[in-house]
């Protein structure tokens, strides 16, 4: 069972998070190692392993960028052991020059970081939806270099969180 069967839920890279998390926390419940307390080992066993791949799924279905990456693993496109870069030399260019602004970038800048945080959104924003429109396409190689794209505006984020916090 994959984990869009496991939460009842339409596989797709857009969905209702309210209702994962509702569903989520019912069959976290139902499945609990405590209700199996009375139970035999091998019982309690299955128990703690059905919780364990429930949990797995709710944090790959959560977060949109391993949802995205479980869909293409759905459809045979396999991101973790990929050693294909992007040769979009386009976004190549847009890297080096997020990497100079990084550089240079003053964590008591506020005007510059607030700057950098909601242009790095907005372009975040733009690739989820370039890749919310691939995944509906069945454009599976399109939405895998882009999934690529958005872990490395995720590192950005990362990396100009560290640049505020030192600052503080």
């Amino acid at each position: 069972m994959n984990h869009f069967e496991l939460f009842g839920l339409a596989e797709a890279y857009s969905i209702d998070l309210a209702e994962l998390q509702q569903r989520y926390r019912k069959l976290q419940q139902a499945l609990h190692p405590d209700r199996f307390a009375n139970a035999s080992e091998r019982d309690k066993l299955l128990a703690v392993q059905r919780t364990s791949q429930l949990n797995d799924a709710y944090q790959t279905l959560r977060n949109p960028l391993t949802r995205a990456e479980y869909i293409l693993s759905l459809r045979g496109v396999d991101m973790q052991h990929e050693q294909k870069t992007l040769q979009d030399p386009e976004f190549l260019m847009a890297q080096m020059e997020w990497r100079e602004r990084l550089e240079t970038l003053a964590g008591d800048d506020f005007a510059a970081m607030d700057a950098a945080y909601k242009e790095l959104d907005e372009q975040t924003q733009a690739l989820q939806q370039a890749l919310e429109s691939d995944l509906q396409a069945g454009a599976d190689e399109p939405a895998a270099d882009t999934v690529r794209k958005l872990k490395f505006m995720q590192k950005l984020r990362r990396e100009l969180e560290e640049i505020e916090d030192n600052a503080l």
